[in-house]
């Protein structure tokens, strides 16, 4: 058994979509958050930037003593999970893409036309192509970037005229020329213009990937011997610019479950003090 928190971190808001998931799910286990607000998005940036970024909070969650990291970003995960086991130096690094990959390829046949939607960087690298069909090879499926999601869903508009004009803008045709029957949310965020899609799209089945990462979370800490005992655990929240926008999310996310949150904004520069 081990009582030590687990470190999840995205670039903004959207790695919270995951978090309720693994409360109810992982009921014992203690979280420590981190949303780089302050630099977000990573969608559009460089690699090598989303690296240091990533970098740097990946250093500070170690500092925290944790006993696992979770990234709860879809761009990070594509750009930087593979060197970040030998970054951390033993401690498991579970990454969003592989699980909702593995759920996309076992459940799903060639008679199925499958979408996934992402930020740029997330698109480009191609992360969910390569992994669904390493696991089913003859599926049907497409990609598409919608860099605007991120940036709108931070500054708060989400049930609103304007994210649904652009979820038309970037998903009618998309939706329409490959005849879709599924869509993976390919960034943490869209989970929360999920009522949006399902309202202009109902055909459409949805996969979110911030529900089936629980799984490979608690498989990896059965296998590590990683499993808490401490059913008082208590959660930290932490931000680089904590905003009304992110104070608002955690209301908004967090505003049905009984759990004791400790709000924590701090200054960038101590990413750099390891």
């Amino acid at each position: 058994m081990d009582n030590r928190p687990i470190g999840i971190f995205d670039s903004g808001v959207g790695g919270l979509t995951a978090v309720p998931h693994i409360m109810r799910q992982l009921p014992k286990e203690r979280l420590i958050y981190f949303g780089d607000t302050a630099r977000t998005p990573y969608g559009s940036k460089a690699k090598s930037t989303i690296t240091s970024f990533t970098r740097q909070i990946v250093d500070f969650l170690l500092h925290k003593d944790v006993k696992m990291l979770v990234i709860a970003c879809n761009t990070i995960t594509a750009t930087c999970l593979d060197e970040l086991p030998a970054y951390c130096k033993g401690v498991p690094v579970i990454g969003i893409i592989e699980p909702a990959a593995r759920k996309v390829a076992r459940e799903h046949d060639i008679s199925n036309r499958i979408g996934i939607i992402g930020t740029k960087v997330t698109i480009q690298q191609k992360t969910y192509i390569k992994n669904i069909t390493k696991y089913n090879p003859d599926l049907k499926l497409f990609d598409r970037a919608c860099p605007i999601f991120v940036p709108l869903i931070e500054e708060g508009i989400i049930d609103h005229g304007i994210m649904e004009l652009s979820v038309k803008h970037y998903l009618d045709e998309f939706v329409e020329e490959n005849a879709l029957d599924t869509l993976v949310l390919g960034c943490t965020h869209y989970p929360l213009i999920q009522p949006t899609i399902e309202k202009l799209y109902p055909h459409l089945k949805i996969i979110d990937p911030s529900f089936e990462i629980v799984h490979s979370i608690h498989k990896a800490l059965v296998e590590g011997n990683l499993l808490a005992e401490n059913p008082e655990a208590e959660n930290i929240f932490y931000a680089s610019d904590l905003s009304e926008n992110f104070m608002n999310m955690i209301n908004s996310i967090f505003g049905k479950e009984s759990v004791k949150v400790d709000f924590k904004n701090f200054d960038l520069d101590i990413l750099e003090c390891k």
